[in-house]
C-alpha cells in the first residue's frame, strides 16, 4: 500500500518587521518510519518531522527520563534568535499530541496541537 498524505492544516505566522511570514504544514499519512505505521508530518522552512510510533517512542522514553510532558525537540526545532522561532514538542499523555509552537518578531507566539493517530 503507498503512503497516503492528507492535509490537516496549514497555516501561518506574518512576521510585520519585514513582510515575511513562518509557515506550517501538518499532514496525515498512512504510512511512516520503518513499521509503516500512520502517523503525521510537520513541514516548515525545508524540514519535516516524522511523528510516527518508533521515534515518538523514543522521544516518549527520553520525556519521562526528563520528567517532562511536554518534551522540546530541540534537534527538530528552528530556534536561532530568541524572539523569532519554531518549537516542536510530544506532549505526554492520551492521547500523545505534537505541538508547533511559532513566534515571529512582532506576534506573540501561536500554540496548535495535533492528536497522533497512535499510542506507544
Amino acid at each position: 500500500m503507498a503512503n497516503i498524505k492528507t492535509i490537516i492544516e496549514e497555516w501561518a505566522v506574518p512576521d510585520l518587521e519585514d513582510g515575511s511570514s513562518l509557515t506550517i504544514s501538518v499532514l496525515g499519512c498512512t504510512e511512516l518510519g520503518n513499521a509503516s505505521q500512520p502517523g503525521i508530518q510537520v513541514c516548515f522552512m525545508g524540514n519535516i518531522i516524522n511523528y510516527e510510533p518508533l521515534v515518538t517512542a523514543r522521544w516518549a522514553y527520553l520525556a519521562e527520563k526528563a520528567n517532562v510532558t511536554d518534551y522540546l525537540l530541540e534537534d527538530k526545532s528552528w530556534m536561532a534568535h530568541k524572539d523569532q522561532y519554531i518549537k516542536n514538542y510530544l506532549v505526554q499523555g492520551s492521547p500523545l499530541k505534537a505541538r508547533v509552537e511559532v513566534k515571529t518578531r512582532s506576534s506573540k507566539p501561536v500554540i496548535k496541537e495535533y492528536i497522533l493517530p497512535f499510542q506507544v
